[in-house]
């Protein structure tokens, strides 16, 4: 079975059991963002600056393995025309059974984000990418299809895993792995992941993250760090995630 295919039906089940990154926002969510009081997350704690997003109303925004009804739907009663990529069918089910509940319109694709994401270029106005990009092998190919689907003054708002949780064991006090974390290539990073039911995931590097980002063409405008939001890692306030915004000019 590919990776893509085990990963998929993983958050499947993750989202059956009440995966935290699963649960819709419910009706009073909504209809507080029709009232402009609205926040959304790229990372596990800090909430993405509005300033990050320009104005919304009328632009075309791709939730990049971003399902789930978590964000799309806060886009959608801000105005955006939106249109959500992902590979989970429960996620994906979320976000047809939340836009007809408030009543929108939302454009829903199955895909698998490791390949050519089918659009055409220059089509988007904003990407928005929470972090997911741990679940594939390569990301650099990523970031030039985001920069060739996106427009010229288009932006690319993405949540980053930077590497640091794939070092430790599960209760995040020792060192028992090197980087790169690549189960595909390491036996015993498979059984790691096997073990505790986490899907195939991927440690990059910030080469890889944000210079990728730089070599596909986008220009870096800001960025801030997270944590983990629970565990001893966040407890000692150790930065496992970045959060970008580029722009393709």
């Amino acid at each position: 079975m590919d990776y893509q295919e085990i990963n998929a039906r993983t958050i499947d089940k993750w989202v059956e059991e009440g995966w935290e990154w699963g649960k819709p926002i419910d009706h009073e969510t909504y209809l507080k963002t029709l009232n402009g009081e609205w926040d959304v997350k790229l990372t596990p704690v800090k909430y993405v600056p509005h300033e990050w997003f320009g104005e919304l109303k009328n632009r075309k925004v791709l939730g990049l393995a971003s399902g789930g009804a978590q964000q799309m739907p806060i886009f959608a009663a801000l105005g955006a025309k939106c249109t959500v990529l992902d590979y989970s069918d429960t996620q994906l089910e979320s976000e047809r059974i939340t836009a007809q509940r408030e009543g929108y319109d939302i454009e829903i694709i199955k895909a698998d984000m490791s390949k050519p994401l089918p659009f055409e270029d220059e089509c988007f106005d904003l990407i928005f990418h929470p972090v997911a990009n741990c679940y594939i092998e390569e990301v650099k190919p990523l970031w030039k299809e985001c920069f060739r689907i996106l427009k010229h003054g288009g932006i690319l708002l993405s949540g980053l895993d930077n590497g640091i949780n794939y070092l430790f064991n599960e209760n995040e006090k020792e060192v028992v792995n090197s980087l790169p974390f690549n189960p595909l290539k390491n036996p015993e990073q498979m059984k790691q992941l096997e073990d505790g039911d986490s899907g195939i995931q991927f440690s990059h590097t910030l080469d890889e993250q944000i210079n990728g980002q730089l070599e596909a063409g986008f220009i870096l405008k800001a960025l801030y760090e997270d944590t983990n939001g629970e565990g001893y890692l966040h407890e000692m306030n150790i930065p496992c995630f970045i959060a970008t915004k580029s722009v393709k000019e």
